[in-house]
């Protein structure tokens, strides 16, 4: 069994709200009684992309479990690269593989720089076609990126989804062994289907999107942030339990 956290879109400002808010989520996860096999954090860590953002997020995020992130479209890759993950600033896609308690775990691209949908190119795709041809037969993976490749049913999200989508739905009809695709940017917890496997995305930590049968204004910045959990089991079947994180688990 693989036992993962997933939070998404901190942003990141400087401000003391969203350092309040990302702080709150990250204490009661190294918290709990049993921690996580992981974090996934699936993009817009930063609000503007600016390298203090990333040292921001570099600190916020330290844990004991490992915290694999991927970019998302607030954020620019030379400084996500340099600040977050040492690396030099470059700016080519940002991808990521991880091997987690026998699940290996797909961090890919899915930015175009200077939009807000998002595209996994033909180098993006080409490394996570290899990945995957490269794990043993019947070996559990996950693919996470930002921009969910589905109508989520709001305007907001829906105008800025992953483009080209048929192309990882051809990729993912070779490789059986994904078991689920997890997402981020809509600013809402929700679960649908893609391309026969689970669709989860993820909650955001800065404020939450408003559906348009609860009111106009897509923005509401008075819930707290959420959080998912994803459990693996041993029949790769992926059970997802969300969480709103009102304070930490000592109370504060």
């Amino acid at each position: 069994m693989t036992l993962l956290a997933h939070i998404s879109d901190l942003h990141l400002d400087g401000s003391e709200r969203a350092t309040r808010r990302a702080t709150r989520v990250m204490d009661y996860l190294r918290a709990l009684p049993h921690p996580v096999d992981a974090l996934l954090v699936t993009g817009d860590i930063a609000d503007h992309g600016d390298e203090a953002e990333y040292e921001e997020a570099k600190g916020i995020l330290t844990a004991s479990f490992p915290v694999l992130t991927c970019p998302g479209n607030h954020d620019a890759r030379p400084a996500y690269r340099k600040a977050l993950l040492g690396e030099a600033p470059e700016r080519g896609p940002v991808n990521q593989v991880h091997h987690i308690s026998g699940t290996t775990i797909l961090m890919c691209d899915s930015t175009i720089p200077g939009r807000d949908e998002g595209r996994l190119d033909a180098q993006t795709l080409a490394w996570i076609d290899a990945t995957l041809h490269a794990l043993p037969q019947g070996a559990p993976a996950l693919i996470a990126f930002h921009q969910p490749p589905v109508d989520l049913h709001h305007p907001l999200p829906d105008s800025a989804k992953l483009e080209q989508p048929g192309e990882l739905a051809d990729l993912l009809s070779r490789h059986p062994q994904v078991a689920a695709v997890l997402t981020g940017h809509a600013h809402t917890a929700a679960a649908s289907t893609f391309a026969g496997r689970p669709l989860i995305v993820g909650p955001a930590v800065t404020w939450t999107l408003r559906m348009p049968w609860e009111g106009s204004a897509p923005a509401d910045r008075e819930q707290p942030p959420g959080l998912a959990f994803h459990v693996l089991d041993d029949q790769a079947r992926l059970t997802t339990h969300f969480r709103v994180v009102l304070r930490g688990l000592g109370g504060t």
